[in-house]
């Protein structure tokens, strides 16, 4: 007889070899009658197919009648084909369970979980060699008494599958003091009725350990780049300023010169780019680092109060006045810098006495008869295409060639998608400080999603981002389930390259700018003309030559000299 592992073992294998003649089977009937010499057997009619587990209805039954069957294997035909005599059909299910016994045995002492199987009284039957090391209990001892003897009845999760009939998948458990588990817990049904469940539990108490002193260090590790960014950014106003892609590069090094003068700039660039930690930064690298910094946001104050805002007012200049009066930004900014965030949107009317006030460096403040003269600093900047304001009469050309002294352009997070890693790794290190957790693993895919996004709000957005990222992620691990639905559900990569593909050393895409659905065709039959559609496409591309070629569908050589053909390289175009 082969070895038995399974109920799916075929009856007919066990079987002895008989005539049919000697056989009686009506068909249809699932008993006959065997005729061993002078001896009349009465047989259970099996198909030559069938298994242990299929018969064994029919087996129990006979067994409610005190006997053990003997077996009638017919084939297709309905022909008996051999008989199972009783003690076979014994030595069958002994050799059967004798087998799984030692196979179960064998399974549980080479797993490295603990396992643990008790019965419907919560007697232990199994402790396999994994669990007798995590707990530092003998099988022996453990073995046929209740688990309440050597755990509290609360820390038991196997109750909960026992009594309840609950299942549990991946469940953090601290069953001792010293001891950290993952659990996974199931009751053993039969027939539909609890006899028993089963609880399999991988020791973390290792892994706990180490995330605590990751932690610490991480923490640790943080507080010294801190205390090295304080020495560096004394050094390096555009310490903070983080990227080592040629836009981001090129935009600090233009930076870096205009801040060594005192000309006027102006930031071009999309919301959450950083254009206010350009200007801070030119600011403290500049000769008035050691006077103020004052920012103002000409989108954010009511029309109404900006005046008073950046000139200030007199002592009972109007109801709700302080008494002595109160200075301005600009007044405040003196021998400093003032930013002026979000130029574009000033009203037209209080351009004329922005214009002024730098022109003539002195102005009044609101409801004062005595001029104030100011040596002030101005960085402007604007999301929006201020030529185009221009244009359209909503911007005063005066004021925009005075504030376009040196123009600034900073790339939008897209067009230096190789800056995305290192940014990412700086704000989730930097969130988890601040949460007090392990700095969490982000899988291939999260990267490759955050890769492949547009990022239409730069990095301010992709700061909220991860510290979301950083508020849901799981065992230390950030899933693709946790990013927000517009960067899960994007439909298609918007950079050629794959961040997988990248590695450690990676070779980013180069920088992308924003374009329509088709290129501005250079030559065409009507409409604008050549010069017309190179302008329009420097000012798409806040004159970036390469994107401006790419959406001409020309080279950059050729880009170069229709601008100089045109005239469109002077002071102008003065695009970095």
């Amino acid at each position: 007889m082969k070895p038995l592992f399974s109920m799916d073992s075929v009856v007919s294998d066990l079987a002895a070899p008989v005539n049919p003649v000697d056989v009686k089977i009506r068909e249809g009937e699932k008993e006959g009658v065997w005729q061993e010499g002078e001896r009349a057997v009465k047989v259970l009619v099996v198909p030559r197919t069938a298994t242990l587990a299929q018969c064994l209805g029919q087996i129990r039954q006979a067994l409610a009648s005190a006997h053990l069957p003997t077996l009638a294997v017919v084939d297709e035909a309905g022909r008996a084909t051999g008989i199972v005599l009783p003690q076979q059909l014994l030595e069958a299910f002994a050799n059967l369970a004798q087998n799984q016994s030692v196979l179960l045995s064998t399974l549980m002492d080479t797993m490295s979980e603990a396992i643990t199987i008790v019965d419907s009284n919560n007697i232990v039957q199994y402790w396999n060699r994994a669990a007798e090391t995590i707990y530092e209990i003998d099988r022996a001892q453990v073995l046929g008494t209740s688990l309440d003897e050597h755990f509290a009845s609360e820390s038991i999760r196997l109750l909960d599958a026992l009594r309840q009939g609950t299942s549990v998948q991946r469940v953090y458990h601290i069953p001792r003091p010293d001891s950290h588990v993952l659990i996974n817990a199931a009751p053993i049904r039969q027939g539909g009725q609890i006899i028993g469940a089963i609880s399999i539990e991988q020791d973390i108490t290792e892994l706990v350990r180490l995330n605590e002193e990751l932690a610490h260090t991480t923490a640790h590790l943080h507080n010294l780049q801190q205390e090295m960014s304080r020495f560096q950014a004394a050094d390096d106003p555009f310490y903070a300023i983080k990227g080592h892609s040629a836009p981001i590069q090129s935009a600090i090094s233009s930076a870096k010169k205009v801040a060594q003068t005192d000309a006027t700039v102006l930031i071009y660039g999309e919301s959450g780019v950083g254009k206010e930690l350009f200007a801070k930064a030119i600011h403290q690298a500049s000769r008035r680092r050691e006077k103020p910094f004052v920012a103002i946001n000409c989108g954010a104050i009511p029309a109404a109060l900006f005046e008073s805002e950046l000139f200030g007012y007199q002592g009972g200049a109007f109801t709700g006045a302080e008494k002595k009066g109160k200075p301005g930004k600009l007044e405040l900014a003196h021998g400093g810098t003032l930013f002026l965030d979000e130029i574009g949107e000033l009203p037209l009317e209080l351009q004329v006495k922005l214009l002024r006030a730098l022109q003539e460096r002195q102005f009044y403040r609101v409801g004062g008869t005595e001029p104030i003269t100011v040596n002030t600093r101005i960085i402007a900047a604007t999301n929006r295409q201020l030529e185009q304001m221009v244009a359209d009469g909503r911007f005063r050309e005066d004021l925009y060639y005075r504030l376009n002294v040196f123009s600034l352009e900073i790339p939008p997070l897209r067009a230096r998608r190789e800056d995305l890693p290192e940014l990412v790794q700086i704000f989730i290190h930097e969130y988890s400080v601040a949460h007090e957790q392990a700095v969490p693993r982000i899988p291939s895919e999260v990267m490759q999603a955050l890769y492949d996004y547009s990022w239409p709000g730069n990095i301010r957005q992709l700061r909220n981002v991860i510290e979301r990222l950083s508020i849901l992620q799981e065992n230390g691990v950030i899933s693709p389930e946790h990013l927000p639905s517009v960067i899960r559900s994007q439909p298609e990569p918007i950079a050629p390259a794959s961040f997988a593909s990248l590695g450690g050393a990676y070779t980013a895409p180069a920088a992308l700018h924003p374009a329509p659905a088709t290129p501005l065709a250079l030559h065409h039959p009507a409409g604008p003309t050549e010069k017309e559609r190179v302008i329009a496409a420097l000012e798409r591309t806040y004159g970036n030559k390469k994107a401006a070629a790419e959406l001409l569908g020309i080279s950059r050589g050729t880009l170069y000299n229709k601008m100089k053909k045109y005239g469109l390289d002077g002071e102008s175009f003065r695009w970095n």
